[in-house]
């Protein structure tokens, strides 16, 4: 059983001639401990694909299952506690503070005060982020952005985490190391599917898929994976071939 199956997956944005298809037809499962990546094009629909995923989006048909249920009625709580979407913005009411937005995104979902605060530090300290603590989110760069948005959701415990473009307008020096630390999660069990414009953001990724005219191409499920196309650094930092 996958952690989640999107299974038939179609979404459509706008009417009649000017209506655009976003997804078609796209199935995809994700085991836990996997790290899978979506390469596309800007409006390839990338994006929507990452937020039916989450839960953030209702597709017109198909059929988004976490852990073997259908996601509807009863079931839908199950994916807003299990998957968390890595917001890289944030909310001026949430918090003047990086340490407050993690505190008050816990506090919403009923969380104490004592423990959202000592689930914070240890978010921010996994992703190497403790001193981001007192800043303010206006202060931060790109890469210190993705990492509060992914210690933010940590927060929450979830079983897979969503990220677009974890990398996007990150300097060169700085994006391995934030697609290692996504790598690391899922090692230790957090299965995480992200989005990636440019073909350097799939190395770190167990599976790279490509979706474009809202077609998904590629090992749609784990148990088909061909070991024949590594993804990851090879010794001495290239990406094998």
């Amino acid at each position: 059983m996958s952690l989640l199956a999107l299974k038939h997956i179609s979404k459509r944005y706008g009417r009649g001639s000017h209506a655009r298809v976003a997804l078609h037809d796209v199935s995809l499962e994700i085991e836990t401990g996997e790290l899978v990546a979506v390469w596309g094009r800007r409006r390839s629909g990338r994006s929507t694909l990452l937020h039916v995923a989450a839960g953030l989006e209702t597709p017109d048909t198909g059929v988004v299952c976490f852990e073997g249920h259908g996601l509807n009625g009863r079931h839908a709580e199950a994916l807003r506690e299990g998957v968390r979407y890595c917001r890289k913005t944030f909310r001026p009411r949430e918090g003047q503070l990086v340490l407050d937005q993690l505190i008050t995104s816990q506090a919403a979902r009923g969380v104490s005060l004592a423990l959202a605060q000592t689930r914070a530090r240890d978010a921010l300290q996994r992703v190497g982020g403790v001193r981001y603590a007192a800043r303010r989110p206006s202060d931060l760069d790109n890469a210190e952005a993705a990492r509060v948005a992914i210690a933010r959701a940590l927060t929450h415990k979830p079983k897979l985490l969503v990220i677009d473009e974890p990398v996007l307008g990150v300097d060169l020096g700085a994006r391995d190391q934030i697609l290692s630390l996504l790598r690391s999660l899922a090692d230790e069990g957090t299965a995480v599917l992200m989005s990636a414009g440019e073909s350097s953001g799939l190395y770190s990724a167990d599976r790279a898929l490509a979706l474009g005219e809202g077609e998904l191409h590629g090992d749609l499920s784990a148990l088909d994976l061909a070991p024949v196309v590594p993804l990851r650094h090879a010794a001495g930092g290239s990406v094998g071939a």
